[in-house]
């Protein structure tokens, strides 16, 4: 189990850019496929995007591809999301998470969460 923390969540403007990063702590990630998972307000989480464990694999969700860029450092424990051309309907709290498995868009499969961070883009 590793514990994740998220930062780099705020406001910005439609066409604007954010990059958010994930610090992981009592373990490595270099084991997990780590994540990023939204939840906007009255829906449901939906998966964002996704890197393998090497990094050699990434995969997205429709909405983001073209936009967003997760990666991620092992030798730092971190994980980012690099967001750009911002959307008011990307208005939503973004988790990172870790899974055990391969890498995968089933939200069901992350196990371990963080808090979230709010991002909210204006019109």
């Amino acid at each position: 189990q590793v514990q994740l923390v998220e930062s780099g969540g705020g406001l910005v403007q439609a066409g604007g850019s954010l990059r958010l990063s994930c610090a992981a702590s009592g373990g490595t990630i270099s084991g997990y496929t780590m994540g990023w998972i939204r939840q906007a307000p009255g829906k449901e989480r939906e998966f964002v995007a996704a890197v393998s464990r090497s990094a050699g694999s990434t995969i997205y969700a429709d909405f983001v591809k073209d936009r967003f860029t997760i990666s991620r450092d092992n030798a730092k424990n971190m994980v980012y999301l690099q967001m750009n051309s911002l959307k008011p309907e990307d208005t939503a709290v973004y988790y990172c998470a870790a899974s055990r498995y391969t890498i995968r868009q089933l939200i069901a499969d992350y196990d371990d969460w963080g808090q979230g961070t709010q991002v909210t883009v204006s019109s």
